[in-house]
């Protein structure tokens, strides 16, 4: 463009100079013929001469010099004042002057015309250039096609790279070049663009047989856009007319051609084409409107699927069937013509009905979806929105579908076998994996059509005795053995009574086995020795977010928390007392595989690794002889706790293997009791992991520490209460009396050898009842009072037990080992102590 100004303003000042030029000598020339006549007529001479007097002469010669003296002026641009050259143009001229007067170039029909080409040619000339700077400058990199995504797309994949979900306008399913039969590759080809092999991204014979046909229509009759040009426009344009988006998509379309080839430009554009209905390539239009594989379809549901890209809303068979017939038999012809199908092919799709089997897009729907929901409610907290909207998002997630199909059918034959029977209406679980937090399974409810309220992150219930367990990791992290001994009888705090399951008290009983048999008020007599905040700071820092009440009746599980928040903090025993944070996504890419977000979280040391190992020691025997024996697997190290909330509302296990923790909850939504039990949902964790336990290896709990000379690793912060009545089994009823006299009980010595096994009797399965009710009164690690006048207010008689139901029926699973063979005898016992059962029997 720049050389083809240069050459017209060459061109102009050539005419110019030699107009100039051209002038003067002419103007020259007459001046001095003029002079030879006035010379001639003096001298007197025959010949014919004008009829000329001196004045008449002078007159002209005047007239003479002035116009020469105008044009001269306007050659040069030197004309003094328009005024003044308007009254000498408009002065008459003598025949002479008329006789050598010039005509400058710009009064020429010829010079205006030459210009007006110039101009014609120039504009869009710079315009092309213009706009080819401007592609060439900013030109994308046209291998994005190959990973291009619209807008506010997000595919969500599952652990092992299973499909879980696709939101926003994507291909549900995508296929490579080889995956797509060649009819339906060359169906779009003769519907679209016929000589897509002969073209190199834009087809200027099509171009000028389109502009033919719809000048001579008087409109839009036929296109000329080529398959790579579609391309083009889906990947990098809009959908604007103008003239300036063709020509960029002329110029990416020979782009694409050039660095994917022939064989890549096709597939994507099959792959990514709108053909209606929701359908985003040949792959989603097979399964939405006919429920088959592209591998499947007759020749006329190819045609009629090609058929529909120039306009899937006017060609769509769910909204047009005759019109789509139409269009489809239009395709079957170019199809016959360019040699795709053979005559009998064409003639026996033409005699085809048009016969629809409409079906969902495959992955619209998440067959996870309380999954599913949890993650994209996440990606707001992990990315901008800017980010969000700009779609092509893949997320990769921690779910484990084969554990998560088995999740869900737990739950639901739980419900079905034992809802109506033990009145709870819902059900969730929730499994991680305790050594990375990763989210292998989560079903937040039995019917998600019905509520699609997640039981799993959003329902906050009473953990019940479930949270003991972070009572006893506290007092074993103080240094306190589990062969301390408590007193198992009444005892009133401060006015708050705690009450064992049906009122009865075993006496003397240590740690170990007030924890297997869930014994509520040795749990609250602990508590009041390592203090709220010990208890409080470290079940936070296993894992629980939510805020726990300083109240006596912490030690029953009266705060609520979620069963997510509560089976992770379990997974910190399993872990040999490290924690990460659950969650549920790993990583995030968007289309050009840039990583948007990873999970990089380090776990953290929740507890000491010591405290850790003794209290899953504790927590098996739990499942081994104690109130979550139906979660016991044969020949697999199973520890956990079960835990029953006031009335029986809300009944939970949470259990964990070396390898995976599983948390289950059971009751109603309105918290109306129910009559079911904790081995209940022992049970289902049981049916759960039963499904898949054989796949994983049979790793070990790491050994039992000495549990003796241990120093601990936290510092206990003693309550003291200002009234308590600590009673004796078998004595006589104590009024309320001040607080006992401090006794160590992290100093204890331990025994220099394990004592004798001994076998316990059955356990019962129910779970005792809580009572969480206190009086209004303040709490603090330096002691409690009583608001008013202090008066010794005796709290109200706790309710009536309710007997649980039968239990549900235990896994059968195989009979115990026999027990080893005894050790020496142990030395003598303090005889305050009582008998211990040993860690072997375990």
């Amino acid at each position: 463009m720049a050389n083809l100004f240069s050459q017209l303003k060459q061109w102009s000042d050539r005419v110019r100079n030699t107009s100039s030029n051209s002038a003067a000598r002419t103007t020259q020339q007459r001046r001095s013929h003029t002079r030879s006549a006035i010379r001639n007529n003096h001298n007197g001479n025959g010949s014919a001469r004008p009829n000329h007097t001196p004045h008449n002469i002078g007159r002209d010669l005047s007239s003479f010099e002035a116009t020469a003296s105008e044009i001269a002026s306007k050659q040069n641009g030197r004309v003094n004042s328009s005024k003044a050259s308007a009254k000498t143009l408009t002065e008459p001229a003598s025949p002479l002057a008329k006789s050598i007067a010039i005509q400058a170039p710009y009064k020429k029909p010829l010079f205006w015309l030459l210009i007006f080409l110039g101009a014609s040619i120039a504009g869009p000339s710079a315009r092309f250039y213009q706009i080819w700077a401007e592609v060439n400058e900013a030109v994308p990199d046209v291998t994005k096609a190959l990973t291009y995504e619209r807008s506010g797309t997000i595919t969500l994949k599952s652990g092992n790279g299973k499909i879980l979900q696709k939101v926003g306008p994507t291909a549900q399913e995508s296929l490579s070049y080889d995956e797509i039969p060649e009819v339906v590759s060359q169906a779009f080809i003769a519907a679209e663009d016929r000589r897509y092999y002969e073209h190199n991204g834009v087809d200027y014979r099509s171009i000028a047989r389109a502009s033919v046909a719809n000048l001579t229509s008087g409109g839009v009759v036929e296109g000329a856009s080529t398959i790579t040009q579609q391309l083009a426009r889906l990947t990098f344009l809009n959908q604007d007319r103008s003239f300036k988006r063709k020509f960029k998509e002329a110029i990416l379309a020979q782009r694409l051609e050039k660095e994917l080839g022939k064989e890549k430009v096709l597939e994507r554009y099959l792959n990514l084409v709108y053909l209606g209905a929701g359908a985003y390539g040949v792959a989603d239009a097979a399964w939405i409107y006919f429920g088959k594989t592209v591998d499947k379809l007759s020749v006329a549901e190819i045609a009629l699927i090609a058929g529909m890209a120039p306009a899937p809303s006017l060609y769509s068979p769910l909204v047009n069937p005759e019109i789509a017939r139409q269009q489809r038999d239009k395709v079957i012809s170019r199809m016959e013509a360019n040699g795709v199908i053979t005559a009998a092919q064409a003639s026996s799709a033409y005699q085809a009905e048009v016969t629809l089997e409409p079906q969902e897009p495959k992955y619209l729907y998440s067959q996870f979806p309380y999954f599913t929901i949890y993650i994209k409610k996440q990606l707001d907290q992990l990315l901008t929105p800017e980010e969000i909207e700009a779609g092509g998002l893949v997320v990769e997630t921690t779910l484990n579908t084969e554990w998560q199909t088995a999740a869900e059918k737990t739950v639901e034959e739980i419900i079905e076998d034992y809802g109506q029977w033990q009145s709870f209406e819902q059900a969730s679980l929730v499994a991680i994996d305790p050594k990375t937090g990763e989210i292998k399974a989560m079903v937040g409810g039995n019917d998600f059509d019905e509520s699609q309220f997640n039981r799993v992150t959003q329902a906050q219930r009473q953990p019940g005795s479930t949270f003991k367990a972070f009572v006893y990791a506290t007092a074993i992290a103080t240094g306190m053995s589990p062969y301390k001994g408590y007193e198992d009888a009444r005892y009133v705090v401060d006015g708050y009574e705690p009450k064992n399951y049906g009122g009865s008290f075993r006496g003397n009983v240590d740690l170990k086995t007030a924890l297997a048999r869930s014994v509520n008020i040795v749990a609250v007599k602990l508590l009041v020795d390592v203090g709220f905040d010990p208890v409080i700071a470290l079940a936070h820092r296993m894992g629980i977010e939510s805020d726990l009440l300083s109240a006596y009746s912490l030690a029953l599980g009266s705060s609520e928390v979620n069963l997510l928040e509560l089976t992770s903090a379990y997974g910190a025993f399993a872990a040999e007392g490290s924690h990460v944070a659950p969650h549920g996504i790993t990583r995030i890419t968007n289309t050009q595989g840039d990583v948007m977000y990873e999970f990089d979280e380090q776990p953290k040391q929740a507890i000491d690794e010591d405290t850790a190992s003794i209290m899953t020691w504790m927590l098996e025997a739990v499942v081994q002889g104690g109130s979550g024996s139906n979660a016991a697997i044969s020949g697999r190290q199973v520890a956990g706790k079960t835990g029953t909330s006031e009335k029986n509302r809300d009944l939970w296990f949470i259990g964990y293997t070396p390898q995976l923790v599983t948390g289950v909850w059971m009751g109603n939504d309105d918290s109306s009791p129910t009559s079911g039990a904790s081995s209940t949902a022992a049970l289902a964790w049981y049916k759960f992991v039963s499904q898949f336990i054989d796949d994983l290896p049979n790793e070990k709990f790491p050994e039992l520490p000495p549990l003796s000379g241990r120093e601990g690793t936290l510092k206990a912060k003693p309550i003291n209460p200002r009234r308590v009545i600590a009673e004796k089994v078998g004595a006589p009823r104590e009024e309320e009396s001040s607080r006992r006299s401090t006794e160590s009980y992290y100093e204890e010595p331990e025994p220099d050898s394990e004592p004798t096994p001994q076998w316990e009797p059955e356990p019962d399965y129910s779970e005792p009842e809580p009572d969480y009710s206190e009086p209004e009164s303040d709490y603090s690690d330096g002691g409690g009072y009583f608001d008013g006048d202090g008066s010794n207010n005796a709290p109200a008689p706790a309710p009536a037990p309710v007997l649980a139901p039968a239990p549900a029926p235990p896994p059968v699973i195989a009979p115990p080992p026999p027990p080893p063979p005894p050790p020496p005898p142990p030395p003598e016992v303090p005889a305050e102590e009582p008998p211990r059962p040993s860690v072997l029997s375990n």
